[in-house]
């Protein structure tokens, strides 16, 4: 739960069009990664990053069914926080990859109604 005003995060819309059904979680990006993130469908193409969003918004606890994921391994896989998911590291291509957690009870503030999002972390345009 966030304790300060100041918040990181900002809303990831779906690439392209709307999805046809309500996402499981809320998707949201790093405020330091939204400008690349609104680059991701020109980098990947629509297709593929409609199916980051969906896997995003639906499952980021399972394997993706394109793609390759994997949880972070060390310091660099802790959680942002209590609630929050270990850090996991997909690779939406050989030249995207993203690591995000997620909370499935995440709230703003002490009273706000929870709700599961995803936090993308980090988006990196370049090969290992």
């Amino acid at each position: 739960m966030a304790n300060s005003a100041y918040q990181p995060h900002r809303p990831a819309k779906r690439p392209g069009a709307k999805p046809m059904e309500a996402p499981a979680f809320r998707v949201l990006v790093h405020r330091q990664y939204y400008e690349k993130y609104e680059r991701l469908a020109e980098v990947v193409g629509v297709k593929q990053a409609q199916e980051l969003w969906d896997y995003l918004a639906t499952t980021p606890d399972k394997p993706p069914k394109t793609g390759s994921c994997c949880i972070l391994k060390g310091k660099a896989g802790d959680p942002q926080g209590v609630g929050w998911s270990r850090t996991r590291h997909y690779e939406a291509s050989s030249k995207v990859r993203i690591d995000y957690e997620f909370h499935r009870e995440y709230r703003t503030t002490d009273v706000a109604d929870p709700h599961p999002v995803v936090a993308i972390r980090t988006i990196t345009f370049s090969s290992h």
